[in-house]
């Protein structure tokens, strides 16, 4: 059984619905890209204050941001390979990563695109188990691919 582990960086963040949320378009997004070997990876929610300091800690910069994603395995997208990832060594289950979700911001992202706080949240945590994937965005042909398989898995296609 895939693990998810989520937990808040701080009290009254609100939002109690966003850990279903998060569960379901994890393991959607498992099961569309195949991955039958069982999985683990950590959710760390939180707000503008603390994905701030991650994204300035770790990506040297000072902003803002929806989501970040922190793949433990160099993965090809689409091409997964269980033998070559990292393991939990009491389990054997394979080690994915982590992401930070601010729960604020899909709020407002909901809005401002017009889809809610739901879709935004199940977006954006396929968006991120993508990256801990191996998808990546920052060539247009990796653009291009990312986006496809997000459209498929949130049934946009």
């Amino acid at each position: 059984m895939n693990e998810i582990l989520i937990r808040r960086e701080k009290k009254n963040l609100g939002y109690p619905q966003a850990a279903a949320l998060i569960k379901k378009a994890a393991l959607r997004t498992l099961q569309a890209e195949g991955i039958t070997a069982e999985c683990v990876f950590s959710v760390l929610l939180t707000d503008d204050v603390g994905i701030q300091e991650a994204n300035r800690s770790f990506r040297d910069t000072d902003a803002v941001t929806d989501v970040l994603s922190f793949p433990m395995n160099e993965l090809i997208p689409g091409e997964f390979r269980a033998e070559e990832c990292e393991t939990e060594p009491e389990t054997g289950k394979i080690l994915l990563g982590d992401m930070m979700l601010n729960l604020g911001r899909c709020a407002l992202q909901g809005e401002e695109y017009g889809h809610g706080f739901a879709h935004e949240v199940q977006y954006l945590t396929t968006h991120s188990v993508l990256h801990l994937l191996g998808y990546d965005h920052m060539k247009e042909e990796e653009k291009r691919l990312m986006r496809q398989r997000e459209k498929e898995i949130m049934g946009e296609v």
